[in-house]
Parts: structure tokens; C-alpha cells; sequence
């Protein structure tokens, strides 16, 4: 995948700023695909550029005018051969995954405080996108919403988010424990 295929993707459900871009790229999108929002003002020139979304001045009273962008009909023909291309896997790369494999010869205190602040970070993540999922479905159950929402693509990435971070939070979790008893262990001999 491309940036341009997570900004065509987030500029689906409504005309955005590059600014706009930005603060839902970081509530949506950056569940599953990291840019600066430097990155994303020259993805939506090239994008712009080469048809695939329309830019349009709003002129401002008060402000500085803005541009706002929107996914053009070749944006979605580019979206639909993307989405019926071939995923490719995914692959993990992480550090604290390395610092942990090395955590037989270097002192592990360190690393289980980076594995307590992983975990904290993931659980606060985890609450954001039940909070985020809470709202999308309003006051209908999660089965309801999935059979006849009108827009499930970013609730059922949000559930994905969700998972990942519960289960970075659990091996976060279990893997400073046995350090830490691996380490009491150590310091009882």
C-alpha cells in the first residue's frame, strides 16, 4: 500500500483540508498507516496533480483561505484496483520486539519499563477506539450496525485497531511479568 491509497481512503466520507487531513488521519488512518502531516500535504498535491482528488479554495473572512479536497472519479477507480489487488502480508518490525529477544544477555529493567509504558499506551489506545467504535454505532448494538450501518469500512478498521492494541497490551503485560520474576529469581540466588 501507498500513502495515496490511505489519503483517498480517508477523504472518502467527507471534503477535507489538508489540515482536516491531518487531525482524522490521526483518529482513522494512522490505525494502519503512519504519515506526517508534511507527508500528507505533498501526497494530496501529487494526488491533486495527477487527478485523483479535486482541490477547491474556500476564501475566509477571518483566516487565511483553505483548500479543500475530495476523491474524483478516477480516485475511486484507483481505490477499486487497489482493493482488488493481491494483499501483500504484513511483517512486524519493532523495536521493543528486538530489545526483548535480546533480553537473556542485557539488563532487563529497562526493558521492563518500556514494556509497562507499551502496555499503558496500548490500553489508552484500546479506550480511544472503543470510544470511537461507541459513536460510529450511536445507540444501535454492534451486530445492528455491522448488518445495516451505512458506512462499516471504518468501524470494522477500528475493531482491527482495537484488537492489535489489546493483544500489544496482554503480551506487553505478560512478558514484563516474567522478566520481573526472571529478575527476582536472579537477585534471590
Amino acid at each position: 500500500m501507498a500513502l495515496r491509497h490511505a489519503v483517498l481512503a480517508a477523504l472518502l466520507d467527507a471534503e477535507l483540508s489538508g489540515y482536516q487531513l491531518a487531525k482524522s488521519f490521526g483518529m482513522g488512518v494512522a490505525n494502519f498507516w503512519h504519515a506526517l502531516p508534511q507527508q500528507l500535504y505533498a501526497e494530496l498535491a501529487r494526488l491533486e496533480q495527477g487527478g485523483l482528488v479535486a482541490g477547491r479554495e474556500v476564501v475566509q473572512d477571518s483566516r487565511p483561505n483553505k483548500r479543500l479536497f475530495t476523491v474524483t472519479e478516477a480516485g475511486l477507480a484507483e481505490l477499486e484496483r487497489f482493493t482488488a489487488a493481491t494483499a501483500k502480508p504484513s511483517f512486524l518490525r519493532d523495536d521493543l520486539v528486538v530489545k526483548v529477544h535480546s533480553a537473556d544477555h542485557v539488563d532487563t529493567a529497562p526493558l521492563i519499563a518500556q514494556l509497562t509504558e507499551r502496555a499503558g499506551f496500548s490500553r489508552a489506545k484500546a479506550d480511544l477506539f472503543t470510544g470511537l467504535l461507541e459513536a460510529m454505532r450511536g445507540s444501535r448494538t454492534e451486530e445492528e450496525f455491522l448488518r445495516r450501518g451505512e458506512r462499516v469500512g471504518p468501524y470494522l478498521t477500528c475493531l482491527a485497531g482495537l484488537a492489535y492494541e489489546q493483544v500489544n497490551r496482554q503480551w506487553c503485560e505478560r512478558t514484563a511479568a516474567v522478566l520481573r520474576e526472571r529478575q527476582a529469581a536472579r537477585a534471590d540466588r
